[in-house]
């Protein structure tokens, strides 16, 4: 059962992978982060958004949110509901658009 426990991971495109101080470039615009992440079978679930200054996407095992009302965004966190299906897809999703998972723990950066 461990292996389905959920795990907070931040998506960061990072300046430099080597050195975890030299900060990061934003994943991109909200269209083209949705973009990005629609093309890995994550997308809103259909409802109506609300007030609640994020948007939140579903994918296969896990969702990501990001905040609303910025032009360009920086990280997204994602909830990994079920780890069989979230990783596979989210190390493709990172390899695709030279982004990076960290993990919110253990600040281990990784994908």
């Amino acid at each position: 059962m461990a292996r389905n426990k959920k795990r907070t991971l931040v998506l960061i495109k990072p300046k430099d992978p080597d050195d975890p101080i030299a900060g990061n470039f934003p994943l991109g615009t909200p269209k083209e982060l949705n973009a990005n992440l629609g093309k890995f079978n994550t997308k809103t679930d259909g409802s109506t958004q609300t007030n609640r200054g994020t948007v939140v996407l579903h994918g296969p095992g896990f969702t990501v949110e990001y905040a609303e009302g910025h032009t360009s965004i920086m990280q997204a966190m994602v909830l990994v509901n079920n780890t069989d299906f979230a990783w596979p897809v989210l190390s493709k999703l990172c390899k695709a658009a030279g982004w990076k998972m960290q993990d919110a723990d253990s600040g281990q950066i990784f994908g």
